[in-house]
């Protein structure tokens, strides 16, 4: 048997990382579409830009993150960068993001907010999934997600960014999170767990549960 092959620690984090809190959980390697308006994320927008650095997406808890100082928000410890591939100015003032997830990162502390409201965060970053094949016994869920992403292209929707790594564990497990109609405290969990062979495993069950997968 082939040892898994570790891929390369992410970079060093800007510190303080800068977060967009989000009601949603992105994965690494996911595709993100925003639509920003408010200043304090029109000059987080700006800054990126002029330093070449993401920003941190966690999932919120508890609250409503837009109301400056809500003693209730809550945020999920454990995040994904996002980098910012396409800016399109929509109209005056609003912007549309493209961005992409890249390396997970679990938060340091309590986070806080900047005077403009900006919350920012002491992060570590954590390891990316090590490539591992999905297995044998995957191989119907692996085939399930292909034949999910034919019939989305047929209907002009591209949920995913090429290349489509079909023979990585982590990846396909990854896209399935972002299709499955599950809880998002059950996302988030399955983001965090570091070994992608296992989220595959869990998601694997959930489908033949579900009979989306027979067999």
């Amino acid at each position: 048997m082939t040892a898994a092959k570790a891929r390369p620690l992410p970079q060093p984090l800007p510190q303080p990382l800068s977060l967009f809190p989000l009601k949603l959980v992105l994965f690494p390697e996911a595709v993100l579409v925003l639509r920003v308006f408010e200043a304090r994320y029109l000059d987080l927008v700006s800054e990126c830009m002029k330093s070449g650095a993401g920003f941190g997406v966690v999932c919120l808890k508890r609250g409503d993150e837009a109301r400056r100082g809500a003693a209730k928000v809550a945020f999920e410890t454990v995040g994904v960068m996002a980098r910012i591939d396409d800016v399109d100015a929509e109209q005056a003032g609003i912007l549309r993001l493209r961005c992409t997830g890249l390396s997970r990162f679990r938060l340091q502390g309590d986070p806080w907010q900047r005077d403009d409201g900006l919350w920012q965060s002491a992060a570590e970053s954590l390891a990316d999934d090590p490539s591992r094949s999905p297995g044998p016994a995957m191989l119907q869920t692996v085939g399930a997600l292909a034949e999910a992403i034919r019939k989305l292209r047929q209907l002009d929707k591209v949920p995913f960014a090429e290349p489509y790594r079909l023979d990585d564990a982590g990846w396909v497990a990854n896209r399935w999170c972002e299709l499955l109609p599950v809880p998002l405290a059950a996302k988030q969990k399955l983001m965090e767990l570091a070994d992608p062979v296992i989220r595959l495993s869990i998601v694997d069950g959930y489908l033949r549960d579900k009979k989306v997968v027979l067999g």
